[in-house]
């Protein structure tokens, strides 16, 4: 028989030297990525730890508010009914604003449905405060590490950003309850952070999540791509950038929501002058006829010493500027209200690029002395306006802010009279808390379907009726309610057979 032999197969052997040197440069590369972590944490640990502090004040400004029912308006409970809307996996019915309003077919935010999985975990309005307090700490972050990484020193970095924190926009945006807008700030804060460091692109990138905010946003991003071709000479993604804001906001406004609205429509049309049938001319030439647009103006650019103005980025802030001062509501023309919280980032990282730039001038220039300066000067202008104004984080001081009193706990004790699930209308106050559980209504505002309670706080109500179920049957001809619940000018009512 054949032997049948076994053929080696020879292998290479690795000299343990080769082994001990492989082990070296793993070892190596660990230790390099570790130390890397190391530096970046300590890099941004102080600006995690002013985020943080802003976190808690903002949190402790709105939560109050919340506790003691001080609310201003009702958008904090249509946000609530959009978001458990969404939550539910169907559409954002907002039945404050009439029954199966869509929220759609009012302002263009889709970007709300991302609190959604928050909903599941804490279905209440208070989440939709707290979410909002993080969005704006977030922001805090970027544009005090920014700033850091410009100017050149950690110092200077939390000094603006604590002076952003403080800053008086977003201040009464906390104080405003909760907006759609409390997503565009940290991504704008992002935008210019990208752009003061070249990274053109990713800024490109980071803009497009705008457009779901709101309809106007879309201009903001055409406005960004200007900015890409004025400063950096990106012609393909600026061009891009334009076409895609003006594009995306011609649709929102001219189909989609109209498609979502009840009477098929963008209602804001009829804010602007001329109604139905704007006319270019008077919008081009009324905001300089009104002084509020002028004490606006000043106070925006008042806290950056006027430096923003010199700065590319400033142009990203004209198209929020534009509709609000163009508009015939006064409300958009004042430093009230929510409406100026996204223009914060945009003015302070501005500032930020033009101390920067400023600050390699020859010593003793003027210019470069007066930038430098605005650095501790804008942390002092944001503590002044903090104490000088009576909401946000200067409201605290009151001890007021502090305690509600008798009437907080009838309102209270009202919410908890009024069962989950059912229909309900409601004056300002309990709003927000019943939109979290039922299905809440502005008083009046479901006439087709009498509601089956309604919850109605008289305190400060000038005029205000007096026989509640007389006045619950006038609301509701035909329907019958019986007083459950009264206590301290708050009552709740119940419809009868």
């Amino acid at each position: 028989m054949a032997e049948t032999r076994e053929t080696a197969i020879p292998t290479q052997r690795v000299p343990a030297w080769g082994l001990a040197a492989r082990a070296a440069r793993a070892a190596r590369a660990v230790r390099s990525a570790r130390s890397a972590r190391v530096g970046r944490l300590r890099g941004n640990g102080p600006h995690l730890l002013l985020s943080a502090a802003f976190l808690l004040g903002y949190c402790l400004d709105a939560l109050l508010r919340y506790q003691r029912f001080g609310s201003p308006s009702w958008d904090l409970g249509i946000f609530t009914e959009a978001v458990k809307g969404y939550a539910h996996l169907g559409a954002p019915i907002l039945s404050i604003k009439g029954p199966g309003y869509n929220a759609l077919g009012d302002h263009w935010s889709p970007i709300v449905a991302l609190l959604a999985p928050f909903w599941w975990v804490w279905p209440s309005a208070a989440m939709l405060l707290v979410a909002q307090c993080a969005l704006f700490a977030w922001s805090v972050g970027v544009v005090s590490r920014t700033a850091e990484q410009v100017l050149g020193g950690r110092t200077k970095g939390l000094l603006i950003g604590a002076a952003y924190g403080l800053s008086w926009g977003l201040q009464r945006a906390v104080d405003f309850e909760f907006h759609e807008i409390a997503f565009a700030v940290p991504v704008l804060a992002v935008i210019c952070r990208q752009l003061l460091l070249g990274r053109w692109e990713r800024a490109a990138w980071w803009s497009l999540p705008l457009v779901l905010v709101k309809e106007d946003m879309g201009l903001t991003v055409a406005a960004l791509g200007v900015v890409l071709m004025v400063r950096a000479r990106h012609w393909a993604a600026g061009t891009a950038l334009v076409c895609i804001g003006l594009g995306v906001a011609a649709i929102t406004v001219g189909t989609l929501i109209p498609h979502f609205n009840p009477n098929h429509q963008y209602d804001y049309w009829s804010k602007l002058p001329g109604g139905t049938h704007p006319q270019p001319w008077r919008i081009l030439l009324a905001p300089f006829s009104r002084l509020a647009v002028w004490k606006t103006c000043g106070w925006l650019l008042g806290i950056t010493g006027f430096l923003a103005l010199r700065s590319p980025l400033v142009l990203l802030a004209l198209p929020t500027l534009a509709w609000r001062f163009s508009s015939s509501n006064s409300m958009f023309w004042s430093p009230d209200w929510h409406y100026n919280a996204t223009l914060m980032p945009i003015l302070f990282l501005a500032m930020v690029d033009v101390v920067g730039r400023l600050a390699d001038r020859p010593e003793g220039s003027r210019a470069r002395s007066f930038a430098l300066g605005m650095v501790p000067a804008s942390l002092a202008i944001g503590a002044a306006c903090t104490v000088s104004l009576p909401v946000g984080l200067g409201g605290l001081s009151d001890p007021g802010a502090w305690t509600g009193g008798r009437h907080t706990a009838a309102l209270r004790a009202a919410v908890a009279a009024v069962p989950p699930g059912v229909s309900v209308e409601s004056s300002m106050g309990p709003l927000a808390r019943l939109a979290a559980k039922d299905d809440a209504y502005w008083l009046g505002g479901s006439r087709p379907v009498p509601p089956q309670y309604l919850c109605v706080d008289v305190q400060g109500w000038t005029g205000g009726p007096t026989d509640l179920p007389g006045y619950a049957t006038a609301l509701h001809p035909g329907a019958h309610y019986a007083v459950v619940f009264s206590r301290d000018q708050v009552t709740v009512l119940r419809r009868t057979a």
